[in-house]
């Protein structure tokens, strides 16, 4: 296993077929996983996005979200109320970043979920989870992980992740989709070393696991310019930053790291 760190990971390239990894004893002891394949998104290259992950990671005490497209399974809540562990595996998306996503018309910025319990929640103050939005600004869905790693999350290769190895927890347990991007599978045999994906880091499911995210606003010039800009200040800069670029939620009230309910 070697980390790709510094380098341009759009320009990463899968080769046809099955190749040959190293399996993470993780994945392979774990009943529950949360897979996500990642890219590019909201304007931002995925070396940016992780790179943004990883500062919300150190002004977090290792918490994080990261923005996905999908809502949750039926079962996230059940989840979530019991404390399961639930390791979440991120993967390199195997199709090249959309064009929309490379360069959106409208950036939006989402400042507050709905937790488990079904309550509305300031997200946490180290937490900037963004998306695109559409020619008239508007998206009314979009949702995130909850996520908890005490290493630094960078991106790696030659691990390897077998998805035929899983299906999807909730339903029927059907086989996982080619077009599914972020999904809960259980595990219903093991790992062979021949797989199509790589875990290129991971982390595991804290709070209430895969939420639903409110209240957006619109980003102007000035505020993707600060989230593009190269942040070298400590946590306390990271948290001033995220307050900056969110501005104030248009719902008062409701408590941050406090209300997580981990």
């Amino acid at each position: 296993m070697h980390s790709a760190k510094g380098k341009n990971l759009n320009m990463l390239q899968y080769t046809s077929g099955h190749e040959a990894y190293d399996l993470e004893p993780l994945t392979e002891r774990s009943e529950l996983v949360c897979w996500t394949k990642m890219q590019a998104e909201a304007g931002q290259d995925l070396a940016t996005i992780i790179a943004r992950k990883e500062r919300e990671r150190l002004a977090g005490n290792g918490l994080f979200m990261w923005g996905v497209g999908n809502a949750p399974s039926s079962m996230i809540s059940s989840l979530a109320r019991l404390g399961r562990d639930v390791p979440v595996v991120f993967s390199l998306m195997k199709s090249k970043p959309k064009a929309v996503d490379l360069t959106p018309y409208i950036t939006l910025v989402w400042r507050r979920y709905i937790d488990h319990s079904g309550g509305e929640r300031d997200l946490p103050a180290n937490v900037l989870v963004t998306s695109r939005g559409d020619h008239a600004g508007l998206k009314k869905r979009h949702y995130a992980l909850m996520c908890f790693s005490e290493t630094p999350l960078e991106f790696q290769r030659g691990q390897g992740f077998d998805h035929h190895a899983f299906r999807n927890a909730s339903g029927t347990g059907a086989p996982v989709g080619a077009s599914q991007v972020t999904s809960l599978l259980r595990r219903v045999d093991k790992m062979s070393e021949q797989a199509d994906y790589e875990a290129n880091f991971q982390a595991r499911l804290v709070g209430s696991y895969w939420v639903k995210v409110t209240d957006p606003a619109m980003l102007d010039a000035e505020r993707i310019g600060l989230m593009a800009s190269r942040f070298d200040g400590d946590a306390a800069d990271w948290l001033a930053l995220v307050a900056e670029i969110r501005g104030e939620p248009t719902t008062p009230g409701g408590a941050r790291h406090e209300g997580l309910l981990i």
